[in-house]
């Protein structure tokens, strides 16, 4: 119950973002988390403003004795990834997330949680409505559509904020302080089909992938986990050979920055190969499970008889469409040579939709190095174009570069070893962040990145823990405190 998460502490942000978490968001989808901003900011005579794109600045001056510091920009995103179970019935347009405590850790019911980026906007929203925490002047921006395309950053008009230093409060190990983050670009290939009657002595199967854990497309990139369009199509790759199999429909996956969990394909098969089908995919399963048995212990391969579908797919582009899915990179392409243990340039096969003569491949490519960025891309758009795929390239948006001798990272750092004991992982992520965007219009903004610790974004796995949001709490706290003074 989300009362249950209301009398968490801190009190001020769980029910920050109980109240937050009450009211849909999805991602291009935000008019009313927009409207809930801006009327908590009036409500609190605090100046709100909403730019052209929807960005909502709110901003509050100094408490008293902090009026010299530096005025800082504390900013989150107000979108969160729409992830659901298969069997969880959830309509993300009316309904708020359903939490619950699960130990040491908060959850939802069958879907995502929206602790990214919700915690760091809670975070911001109780320290505006607070009247006894100590801060200098400070222009809270909630951006939009952070998590398909970051429009709202690019959106952002240079000359709106004042602030010389930003808190971005988007990471999720709370250990970590972030300097540096991957740029993106999405990679759509499209092409058109001639729809076939299919044809005599057929019989129906679907063939689904589930079960996965799934989870955030950068940030877990490299952990080994199953992507299952790419299963999929390792199923279905020689069906034509061995079974005359013939594809009706795919649908795998969902959005782009969320590895895909799920995949499901309508096929045909030659009515004489049934038993050799089933006995030769339920071996391909098996061996599949076997593979990824430590990362993925709950993958499901269902292989079950349907109606026979009344259409399949040109079998010339059903053949292409295969090779061009396996050979497509997916994963780890390039790890940092001067950051250890940084993925550099990575690719997830994210939406694969065969229907009604229309097939159409989302892929995500994210890179800190821009030239290997586009060096992947071309890969990829190769790869489908010599099936007859266009590729378009979009949504291209930079990195963060590091900067290590950043004033706010000193403070940062010293502050987390005095408080903690130990030093904090200062580094670069493999997740797109707005800083790098937002530095294009405010390039002399000194930026840091940090946060609790979340795990599963993206996913229904979702989880924040409590005891690191207590430990986060502390830590802004102490940073509000410690922000330097103004430079004449």
């Amino acid at each position: 119950m989300n009362s249950e998460i209301r009398n968490l502490e801190p009190k001020q942000l769980w029910n920050k973002f109980a109240d937050l978490n009450a009211v849909p968001r999805a991602s291009k989808k935000e008019a009313q988390v927009i409207a809930f901003m801006k009327d908590f900011g009036k409500k609190l005579n605090l100046e709100t403003i909403e730019d052209e794109v929807g960005n909502v600045i709110i901003k509050k001056p100094a408490t008293p004795g902090m009026e010299d510091r530096e005025t800082i920009v504390m900013q989150s995103h107000l979108d969160m990834v729409h992830q659901k179970n298969a069997d969880t019935h959830f309509d993300f347009e009316t309904q708020g997330i359903e939490m619950y405590v699960d130990g040491d850790w908060v959850r939802a019911k069958g879907t995502t949680l929206g602790a990214d980026n919700g915690l760091g906007v809670a975070t911001i929203m109780a320290i505006l409505e607070s009247t006894d925490i100590p801060h200098p002047a400070i222009e809270a921006l909630f951006t939009i559509d952070e998590e398909t395309g970051m429009t709202g950053a690019m959106g952002l008009k240079g000359g709106l904020l004042e602030g010389k230093i930003l808190l971005n409060l988007d990471t999720e190990e709370d250990d970590e302080i972030g300097v540096g983050c991957a740029g993106g670009v999405d990679v759509t290939a499209t092409r058109s089909y001639k729809e076939e009657e299919t044809p005599e002595f057929k019989i129906g199967f679907s063939v689904t992938v589930k079960g996965l854990q799934g989870g955030h497309s950068g940030m877990q990139i490299h952990e080994g986990l199953g992507n299952a369009n790419k299963i999929l199509n390792r199923l279905l790759f020689d069906g034509f050979e061995n079974f005359g199999l013939r594809i009706s429909e795919i649908d795998g996956g969902s959005l782009r920055n969320a590895i895909p969990r799920e995949s499901k394909a309508l096929v045909a098969i030659d009515a004489i190969h049934e038993e050799a089908f089933k006995a030769e995919m339920a071996e391909h399963a098996n061996e599949i499970k076997a593979e990824l048995k430590t990362m993925e212990p709950d993958m499901e391969i269902v292989i079950s008889n349907i109606e026979t579908p009344k259409k399949v797919m040109d079998l010339g582009v059903q053949e292409g469409l295969t090779r061009a899915l396996y050979a497509a990179l997916n994963g780890v392409y390039r790890m940092s040579a001067d950051i250890p243990d940084l993925v550099e340039t990575s690719n997830n096969i994210a939406r694969v939709i065969v229907k009604d003569g229309q097939v159409k491949i989302a892929c995500l490519t994210r890179s800190s190095v821009e030239s290997s960025k586009w060096d992947l891309a071309n890969m990829l758009r190769a790869t489908f174009e010599l099936t007859g795929c266009e590729v378009e390239f979009s949504g291209d948006y930079p990195g963060w570069k590091p900067n290590m001798d950043s004033a706010i990272l000193k403070v940062l750092d010293n502050l987390y070893e005095k408080m903690n004991g130990q030093k904090a992982h200062v580094a670069a992520c493999h997740a797109g962040l707005e800083c790098g965007i937002l530095g294009q219009n405010y390039p002399e903004m000194d930026m840091i990145s940090f946060g609790p610790n979340i795990k599963g974004a993206h996913s229904p796995d979702e989880r924040a823990q409590i005891s690191s949001a207590q430990k986060y709490w502390k830590f802004v706290l102490e940073i509000l405190k410690q922000i330097p003074e103004k430079q004449n």
